[in-house]
């Protein structure tokens, strides 16, 4: 049966004909729905990990156990995978093993442009990379047998484009992957000095294995032209743009795996043509492999390492035709994203903003609270970095006791590698405060449950972190609840809070706005006699409010009737509808 297929629905659908048992992930644009489409099948069991380290190590110890596995995540959670994934490198698998991660080429939803491939080379392990819906499938099944005939766990890399495009896919039926047997063999998966050291040449002479099977796989696909004037050396959507490009009289040389890489088949496609050329998005990965070959090949002098490319790009940079865009008439206002009207971090963001005070962000939909006209954090840097930096920032302020500096971070992102940040708070006597913005989901991946929320991945009853109890376990004695939806009471709270000789943490807890379950009251109404023009309700970036003719407008159809703008109107304008 054929059908259309997103680029992770595809991945998840490998994973599942090829008899992936186990999968652990922590959610991260690009890559999320690959796990929550393998959720779907009930011959898998899957679910999120607090954070990607948790989940590269719940999947090796599948592994460990016979059972095919498969973690996935976004190229930033890589970082925090980075640990296990050199180590596990050198213990190789029993079950099959896949690495999933998507890059984001273009920061569409990223904080930065890493490119994953050179984590592949750094651990030396096996890397393949998909180019549409078909091969995800396809290379996930790939996968699992490169893993087991290698002895090792492998890198599937997806990217924006590939995950979140459609294309057809031919489905088959689940192949039952018998659980292997485990056999203790301290050599092999104790990693001690004694025992790595006989590890890593057996990783060597891997990887060395693998690139030779990588020069006659079929992965690595030389699609012959008509002419030899120019030969493309390329990978993932960047195929899908040449394909679109050149004619059939450009050889191009499509690889599917992208480390190692096959020497002898770079060096006979570049002898095959007078001209050679690396499309690639990101890094000079291929080209810079190329030249140390000897092989004579063009690409970031043609191409930028920043951004996406494109097929208008590519085609320019060949010195080919390109299809010129017609401009509009009209010069069209930017639409920066905002928090979501009712979103329950308006509040909170407003007082902070009101007090004047520093605030340390983090990771999150409540990063948006950094945009006008909040304009309320200072820095984001990653994953916990809001709490761990507070600690820092005011130990270098030699623990003034006038304090006015605060972090904030989601409830998902303080399970995900907060705690350690606020241990290190507490253990180290830091006059710090943390604001814990708890919208009970993980909101920016698309409302994924969490160790907080009381649900698993399926949506079954699951054991909830009570966050105050938390906290106090953590050695914080002052964790206070408010409503952020209570302007007076979140005032109240940061300004008793910052003035406290001591570690403090204040959890500002609504749910998501946008929740199935949330009860919204009526959209408010604006009384045109009583409003007296002043914009102070547009002081919280809220987009159900506007201002039409120089008096305030609710939009209907957006207002969650919060209240948060009436709190603000001192002319009372703003009534319940």
């Amino acid at each position: 049966m054929k059908q259309l297929m997103l680029g992770n629905e595809a991945v998840a659908r490998g994973l599942y004909e090829g008899g992936c048992s186990f999968v652990s992930s922590y959610p991260g644009t690009p890559s999320t729905e690959i796990t929550e489409c393998a959720a779907k099948y009930s011959e898998i069991y899957a679910e999120w990990a607090p954070n990607e380290k948790v989940a590269v190590e719940a999947a090796f110890g599948a592994s460990l156990a016979g059972k095919r596995s498969f973690c996935g995540m976004k190229h930033v959670g890589l970082n925090v995978a980075a640990d296990p994934l050199f180590t596990i490198s050198y213990t190789g698998v029993n079950a099959g093993m896949i690495i999933g991660v998507a890059d984001d080429a273009g920061m569409h939803s990223s904080q930065n442009e890493q490119d994953s491939r050179n984590y592949a080379k750094a651990a030396k392990l096996p890397m393949l990379e998909p180019s549409d819906s078909a091969e995800g499938i396809a290379f996930a099944k790939l996968a699992y047998e490169i893993s087991e005939r290698f002895d090792t766990p492998v890198l599937l890399k997806m990217c924006t484009r590939v995950a979140h495009s459609q294309s057809i896919v031919k489905l088959s039926d689940r192949m039952e992957s018998a659980q292997k047997p485990y056999e203790k063999n301290p050599p092999k998966y104790i990693m001690m000095p004694g025992f790595a050291k006989k590890r890593h040449p057996i990783v060597e002479a891997r990887l060395r294995a693998i690139a030779e099977y990588a020069e006659t796989a079929d992965f690595n696909r030389w699609e012959k032209g008509t002419d030899r004037k120019l030969g493309i050396i390329t990978s993932s959507t960047s195929y899908q743009y040449v394909r679109e490009v050149c004619k059939d009289d450009v050889s191009v040389l499509k690889l599917g795996m992208i480390w190692p890489l096959p020497d002898q088949k770079l060096k006979d496609f570049a002898a095959s043509v007078d001209r050679v050329v690396v499309v690639e998005e990101l890094d000079g990965f291929i080209e810079s492999y190329c030249k140390t070959l000897g092989i004579n090949v063009e690409g970031k002098n043609l191409f930028s390492n920043i951004g996406e490319l494109s097929q208008n790009l590519i085609a320019e940079a060949l010195g080919m035709e390109s299809p010129k865009g017609s401009a509009l008439d009209e010069n069209i206002p930017a639409r920066p994203p905002v928090m979501c009207a009712g979103c329950p971090h308006r509040g909170i963001y407003y007082t902070l903003k009101k007090l004047k005070l520093n605030v340390i962000g983090d990771i999150g939909c409540y990063t948006l609270g950094a945009v006008a006209p909040l304009n309320a954090i200072d820095s984001v840097i990653c994953m916990g970095a809001s709490v761990s930096g507070i600690h820092g920032f005011n130990k270098a302020n030699n623990g003034a006791t006038d304090k006015n500096t605060v972090a904030v971070i989601g409830d998902s992102t303080f399970m995900h590698s907060g705690m350690t940040g606020l241990v290190n708070i507490a253990y180290n006597d830091s006059n710090s405060t943390v604001i814990i913005l708890d919208n009970s989901i993980t909101g920016m991946t698309g409302h994924q449950q969490n160790p907080t929320t009381g649900f698993n991945l399926k949506g079954d009853p699951a054991a909830k972190v009570d966050l105050e109890a938390l906290c106090h376990a953590l050695g914080i004695r002052r964790v206070r609840v408010v409503d952020p939806y209570n302007l007076a009471q979140c005032e109240e709270a940061i300004k008793e809070e910052l003035a406290a000789d001591e570690a403090s943490v204040i959890i500002s807890r609504r749910p998501c706005a946008l929740l199935k379950y949330v009860k919204h009251n009526a959209p408010l109404k604006v009384d045109s006699e009583k409003c007296k023009s002043c914009k102070m309700c547009m002081k919280i970036g809220c987009p159900a409010i506007s201002i039409v003719d120089g008096k305030a407008v609710i939009d209907n159809t957006l207002c969650t009737g919060c209240g948060v703008c009436r709190q603000l109107c001192k002319f009372g304008a703003l009534q319940e509808g």
